[in-house]
């Protein structure tokens, strides 16, 4: 039970194809039929034709159709070939299917997530999550499900195929082979959990720090940690060979039983099937092709031990997923409401917030009001809570105590959608994906046309850049962005936040790595787009100069988290 409730949730989503998932064990079954029908007719024809060619020699007449056993032999082989190449493309093409969905489903649950859980965990396991362990639900159809299907209604054919000639073939085979696909399924797993469990979290660990080790080197370096780090690393792969070599040791085991299991069933029948012919109950080709046919299903037997014995390792993988998906589901009891078509009104009430393991509160007793359509400066050096509070409206994190309210309602009941089409935030850091510009820019208004977004680029003082670009919108931007330079990525971030049309704009510091002369055109184009919305600005100071963003009408102080002022800048009061 503890097992389908773990893979429940994946095998729910394999239930979302059940067409190709039967049509795949089909083309495993036919592939298995078909080489026991070659093995088991290729036997009789040759047992068949070498006593009709001695009855002949022995001057006895004799006559033997070699068309049909030819045509049949010819058949199964061509249907083993066929059947087997369909099966292989088939159903690797369902797994690579399957493995989309479950990025595409992981992907979306890692998105749910706030802040604070993200912060809880490293970044490298995040991406073992996407990748090694949705690699590791991979078998779950493929190796997990279809195969000891498949090999059930393969010893059940052939014990009753066997049933027909002998009975008592057909029912000691029975005997046999059903205790041996329990022992190959139910056993294998049984046998190999624990230490598959440990395989799974050494690998985990060994790849998590494996990318600090290169991702923090200069660091190691400075404090001379390489040794020390690279013996630690050294210990882990030790302890995941050691469990690699067990798995291996009793995968090898069940393969052994597998053949070993065969070998006795075919010994059994074909004493069984001997007997029958002493008692002229069977001819001899027919003797000949029972123990043959027999031996072809250790084909079908051996695909069972390794996966059956790594199932510890699928089966934590398929734990940590639901653990991720189970943080990152959306609670849709209650954010259902919309927010409203023009500008928003902020409201922060007594909010405190304390990251897990912080040593202080990132935000402490804060309270400001940003009316409709006002413009808000949050001014503070570097950690004082300007990008918390930004986190706060954006529901990335959730308050510790007090209240969040855009538009007078609780940002946790907020419909999301609604939420992200009405709250924009730009960041300093601009993410900006391996794709052509045009597909970067169509992240904020995806059914855009191209006039639209050479607007945008106009709008962003980039138009004339692109015109010259190798293949305009449609040239690749690199991964992260990276063929830009600072000032253009902003630019293009700055573009695509023209695209849409937001009741509440955050910015944090909008003009850095600007020139002098693109900030000059710029401002202006911003201040008159900001027009009509409300806009919350994040900034280290207000000097005065042109690095300040337009139309201040409110400046707010934060200091180590809690907020000292906010009011009418002193240059508008008088």
């Amino acid at each position: 039970m503890a097992l389908i409730t773990t893979f429940a949730p994946w095998l729910r989503l394999l239930a979302r194809r059940p067409g190709r998932l039967y049509l795949g064990v089909l083309l495993l079954a036919l592939t298995a039929l078909s080489a026991i029908g070659l093995l088991a007719l290729s036997g009789w024809f040759i047992t068949a034709s070498a006593l009709t060619g001695m009855a002949l020699a022995a001057g006895i007449a004799a006559s033997l159709d070699v068309y049909v056993p030819g045509g049949g032999i010819r058949f199964f082989a061509l249907s083993r070939t066929v059947s087997r190449y369909m099966e292989r493309l088939y159903n690797h093409d369902t797994v690579l299917r399957l493995l989309a969905d479950l990025r595409r489903r992981l992907f979306g649950a890692l998105a749910n997530q706030d802040e604070r859980t993200l912060a809880q965990r490293r970044s490298s396991d995040w991406l073992n999550r996407l990748t090694a362990d949705i690699d590791a639900l991979d078998s779950l159809y493929l190796r997990l499900l279809a195969p000891p299907a498949v090999a059930l209604l393969v010893i059940a054919l052939l014990c009753g195929f066997l049933a027909l000639w002998s009975p008592q073939a057909g029912l000691a085979s029975l005997a046999l082979l059903m205790p041996a696909w329990l022992w190959l399924t139910v056993g294998q797993a049984w046998l190999g959990m624990a230490s598959s469990r440990r395989h799974a979290g050494h690998l985990e660990r060994l790849r998590s720090h494996a990318i600090e080790h290169l991702t923090n080197m200069a660091e190691l370096e400075a404090y001379s940690s390489q040794l020390w780090h690279r013996q630690h690393l050294q210990a882990q792969e030790a302890m995941l060979a050691e469990d690699q070599r067990r798995s291996g040791q009793l995968a090898s085991l069940g393969a052994a039983l597998a053949n070993l299991v065969v070998g006795v069933v075919m010994v059994v029948v074909l004493w069984l099937a001997a007997l029958a012919w002493q008692q002229t109950m069977i001819s001899g080709p027919v003797l000949v092709m029972m123990p043959l046919a027999v031996l072809a299903l250790s084909e079908v037997l051996t695909l069972l031990p390794l996966p059956f014995t790594q199932l510890g390792a699928t089966c934590a993988a398929a734990e940590r997923l639901n653990s991720v998906e189970r943080a990152g589901r959306a609670d849709t009891g209650t954010q259902q409401q919309v927010l409203g078509d023009t500008a928003l009104a902020v409201q922060l009430v007594d909010v405190g917030l304390r990251y897990p393991g912080a040593l202080t509160s990132a935000l402490d007793s804060v309270t400001l009001e940003l009316p409709p359509g006002a413009r808000l400066a949050l001014c503070g050096v570097s950690g004082a809570g300007k990008s918390s509070v930004a986190a706060l409206l954006t529901r990335r994190v959730s308050a510790s105590r007090g209240k969040v309210l855009i538009d007078g309602l609780p940002v946790e009941q907020i419909q999301e959608r609604s939420l992200r089409e009405r709250v924009a935030l730009l960041g300093q850091r601009i993410d900006l994906f391996q794709d052509s510009l045009g597909a970067n820019l169509r992240l904020a208004e995806p059914e855009a046309s191209d006039a639209r977004l050479w607007q945008a680029l106009e709008w962003a003082e980039l138009k004339e850049w692109a015109v010259g670009l190798p293949a305009g919108l449609e040239t690749p931007l690199g991964e992260g962005g990276s063929q830009l330079s600072s000032g253009q990525a902003r630019r293009v971030a700055l573009a695509r936040l023209w695209l849409r049309n937001p009741g509440l704009v955050i910015l944090d510091e909008p003009f850095a790595g600007l020139d002098t002369g693109t900030l000059m055109r710029l401002k202006p184009k911003l201040d008159n787009w900001l027009d009509g919305r409300s806009v919350m600005y994040l900034v280290h100071q207000l000097d005065g100069g042109m690095l300040d963003p337009p139309g201040v009408s409110l400046i707010g102080r934060l200091v180590e988290g809690r907020l000292q002022d906010c009011a009418m800048p002193e240059y508008l009061s008088g």
